[in-house]
């Protein structure tokens, strides 16, 4: 069973991705509503990418983004934290946007006096959430607002970074900002 905001999620990335891709700039290759021909063969899609059904897509974007960054577990504390880390996930990768977070949980731990420093390791698990718990307990919907500024500002870097380093994305930059970093 899928959430109201994961629906939310899915069906704004439909927008955002759009349908069938195959951009020789992309270095994600041929993709539909975002999903890379890899991605969908290692989940045992065999046909044309052309003809990915949308449930499938879905199913792959659940599986894949969204309980892999364990979202339902702080959905209801913190959606629009939830909506900006599956987008980073999504588009830099799952692993990209624990270390975001993990490493923003860090330096706003106020030296340790808030709570401890957790290990920056990619992986959203128990301790992650614990201490994003209670960063949101001390600083309320601000806390919020102030990890997905923060996240916009890290993932602006890391499209920036990108683009200087392979020329062929600068392509892809404007739309990066204006889709992708709200």
């Amino acid at each position: 069973m899928t959430s109201v905001l994961f629906e939310k999620f899915f069906d704004d990335l439909l927008i955002a991705e759009g349908g069938y891709s195959n951009n020789p700039n992309d270095s994600g290759g041929e993709t539909r509503f975002g999903i890379t021909e890899k991605v969908a063969r290692a989940n045992g899609y065999e046909g044309l990418m052309k003809e990915l059904p949308v449930a499938l897509a879905k199913k792959i974007y659940k599986a894949k983004y969204w309980d892999a960054l364990l979202l339902d577990e702080i959905r209801d504390d913190c959606p629009t934290l939830c909506l900006k880390l599956a987008d980073i996930g999504v588009n830099l990768g799952v692993k990209q946007a624990a270390f975001f977070l993990q490493r923003l949980l860090n330096v706003m731990n106020n030296r340790g006096k808030l709570y401890p420093e957790i290990k920056v390791d990619g992986q959203i698990g128990p301790s992650t959430i614990s201490v994003l718990k209670k960063l949101l307990a001390i600083r309320g919907r601000d806390g919020e607002r102030v990890l997905v500024r923060a996240l916009n500002c890290m993932q602006g870097m890391f499209y920036l970074s990108l683009a200087e380093r392979r020329e062929k994305d600068e392509v892809f930059i404007y739309g990066w900002f204006l889709n992708r970093v709200s």
